[in-house]
């Protein structure tokens, strides 16, 4: 094993590197980058199939860091996309983000998927579909703290004033953003991917704002399928939508 004085001369030598993991939307992606002064350099990504995370994730990480010549303890940091998206694919992000720092004790920071697309559309506020006629959605409003909620339809009419502008990147939030606020602009995006996580969070890296491991969790927004369809079957009341 590498000692720490032979990985700190590594990590001086190549720069701070930064890997960013993003598995909350339909399809994933996994980032490395090198930090030169307020520089990120993006080294290399490599796109996820939605669904196949599970067993490619580590795998495409450990293509990144081959392909510079660097391993695992190189890392300065881990910028972890924690959602909200797929309940699975949050989960199974966020298991090989801590299986990967953990042995090495390497500093996590986490954002919020409607933050980077928000901050990668210049937007304040951003929604996500969140299916089943629901968005995910953020609302930045000036003086105010950002929110991040599950919406319906009902639910974004009563929240009033409507924000002049939402960022997002798929057709099914434009379309119900359009019906339920008709005096806002909906600003199409692309999709965010890992690299835009990092140049977000890596400045969270630089001021040490680093989560405890054994805390991290998902920006879920919404209950698993597991736990909504297992108290019907118990017999409980079904769960009222973006509740």
């Amino acid at each position: 094993m590498e000692s720490n004085q032979a990985s700190s001369v590594r990590r001086a030598q190549f720069g701070m590197l930064l890997l960013g993991i993003d598995t909350c939307g339909p399809s994933g992606s996994v980032a490395l980058g090198r930090l030169a002064g307020r520089d990120l350099e993006i080294l290399g990504q490599i796109e996820l199939e939605g669904r196949s995370y599970s067993s490619t994730l580590v795998a495409a990480v450990a293509e990144l860091l081959a392909g510079v010549g660097v391993s695992l303890t190189d890392l300065g940091g881990i910028v972890a996309v924690n959602g909200p998206g797929s309940f699975t694919g949050v989960r199974v992000g966020l298991s090989a983000v801590k299986g990967l720092a953990e042995p090495g004790q390497i500093p996590v920071v986490a954002v919020s998927r409607l933050e980077v697309l928000s901050r990668k559309a210049g937007v304040p506020s951003a929604a996500l579909d969140a299916h089943r006629g629901e968005v995910f959605l953020r609302l930045e409003r000036a003086g105010q703290t950002p929110m991040e909620l599950l919406s319906g339809a009902s639910e974004l009419a009563a929240l009033q004033p409507a924000p002049p502008r939402v960022a997002v990147c798929d057709e099914a939030a434009a379309a119900l953003l359009a019906a339920a606020w008709p005096g806002a602009q909906v600003v199409q995006s692309a999709a965010p991917k890992a690299y835009d996580a990092m140049r977000m969070g890596e400045a969270r890296l630089v001021a040490g704002a680093f989560v405890d491991l054994a805390l991290l969790d998902g920006n879920y927004l919404r209950r698993s399928d597991a736990e909504i369809f297992g108290e019907a079957a118990a017999g409980k009341p079904a769960p009222v939508p973006g509740a």
